[in-house]
C-alpha cells in the first residue's frame, strides 16, 4: 500500500531509505491494524524489517483480514503468560532485532519494562521523553512537542532535558538550529504559577550556558508561539513567533490534550518516538492512521541510520 503524507516530511523519509539495510523492528503485540500497515509500507520503502511479536492466530488473522499475509515478515509467536513487550525487548538485546515499536498493549504496559533499569535501555546522560512531531494545517513547518507520555509534573531540570531531546530529535528532521518554546498561560513569569518562574530560569541558564544548539523562549503562550500575527497585536517583541521549531509543555496532561485536539479538530498529522533510549522506540497510539505509524517507523530509522545517537 501506498501512504499518503506531508511533504515536510519527505526528508526523514529520504533519511530512512538511505541506511546501509532495513531496521529490524519487533513490535510488541502486532494484532493491531494501523500499526501493521504502517509497517509494511515502510517495508515497502525498504527502511523496515517487520518482525511480529504476540498471539499467532491473533496476528494471522489481522494479516489475512488486511490482505498481508503474502508478505515477507518473521513471526515470533508467544502463549498468553508472556509479556509481548519484554519479549521484544530480549530480541534487541541477542542481536535479532534493531528497534522496538508498541503494538496492541496498553502506554503503561510497554513503557515499564522500557523504562526498567534491568533492561538497560536508558542512557546514562538522558532522560527519555516521547516526542511527536506534528504538521499543523496553516503552520509552515513541522512541530515537535513534548513530553506527552511519560513525565506528569516535569520539574525545572527536567524540561531542560526535554528541550535538550526536541533539539536532537528536531535535527533528524535537518533543523539545524531549532527554535523551542516553553509554553505556558502567560508571558510574564509569576510565583502563582510556578511553571513561568522555572520557565524564565531555563532561558537565563540558557543564555549563561546554552542547553543545546538552539534558540529558547519562554513563558510564551499559545497563541504567540504559533502566529506572528498574535505577536504583533499583543505587542510581543520575539523574532520567533510563527516560527517555532518545539514546544515544550508544562506537564502531561496539556501536552497530551494538545496533540489530540490538533489530530482529531485540526487535521494534524505526525508520528512519535522515545527520545533519550539506547534504541529506537517508534511509539504512536493504536487509534492513529496508518501514516502515523509509517512515520514514527521512519523517524527511528533516520535516527538509527545515522549512527550517532543510541551510543
Amino acid at each position: 500500500m501506498k501512504i499518503e503524507y506531508a511533504e515536510e516530511f519527505k526528508g526523514v523519509v529520504a533519511k530512512a531509505k538511505a541506511a546501509q539495510k532495513p531496521m529490524r523492528v519487533a513490535i510488541a503485540g502486532a494484532d493491531v491494524e494501523n500499526i501493521l500497515l504502517g509497517a509494511f509500507a515502510a517495508q515497502e520503502e525498504g527502511f523496515v524489517e517487520p518482525i511480529l511479536v504476540g498471539r499467532e492466530k491473533k496476528i494471522r488473522e489481522m494479516l489475512k483480514r488486511l490482505g498481508l499475509e503474502d508478505r515477507p515478515y518473521q513471526l515470533q509467536p508467544i502463549d498468553s503468560s508472556a509479556n509481548a513487550v519484554q519479549y521484544a525487548i530480549e530480541m534487541i538485546q541477542a542481536g535479532q532485532a534493531d528497534a522496538l515499536m508498541r503494538g496492541n498493549t496498553q502506554t503503561r504496559d510497554f513503557l515499564m519494562p522500557v523504562l526498567n533499569k534491568a533492561n538497560h535501555l536508558i542512557r546514562k546522560d538522558a532522560l527519555v521523553t516521547h516526542v511527536v512531531f506534528l504538521k499543523v494545517p496553516g503552520y509552515e513547518r513541522v512541530l515537535a512537542i513534548s513530553d506527552v507520555t511519560l513525565l506528569i509534573y516535569p520539574d525545572e531540570g527536567e524540561r531542560r532535558e526535554v528541550a535538550r531531546n526536541l533539539v536532537r530529535a528536531l535535527n533528524v528532521f535537518g533543523v539545524e538550529k531549532p527554535n523551542i518554546a516553553l509554553l505556558s498561560l502567560v508571558e510574564t513569569p509569576s510565583f502563582q504559577m510556578r511553571d513561568t518562574v522555572e520557565d524564565d530560569n531555563i532561558v537565563r541558564q540558557h543564555q549563561r550556558r546554552p542547553i543545546a544548539d538552539c534558540n529558547i523562549v519562554g513563558p510564551i503562550a499559545y497563541d504567540l508561539i504559533m502566529s506572528k500575527e498574535a505577536a504583533r497585536l499583543k505587542n510581543y517583541d520575539c523574532p520567533y513567533c510563527g516560527e517555532f521549531d518545539g514546544i515544550v509543555v508544562p506537564n502531561l496532561s496539556t501536552g497530551n490534550v494538545m496533540i489530540k485536539v490538533l489530530q482529531r479538530n485540526a487535521g494534524a498529522t505526525g508520528c512519535g518516538i522515545l527520545v533519550g533510549a539506547t534504541i529506537p522506540i517508534a511509539i504512536c497510539s493504536r487509534s492513529d492512521a496508518p501514516d502515523q505509524a509509517f512515520l514514527s517507523l521512519a523517524a527511528c530509522a533516520a535516527m538509527w541510520a545515522s549512527g550517532k545517537y543510541f551510543k
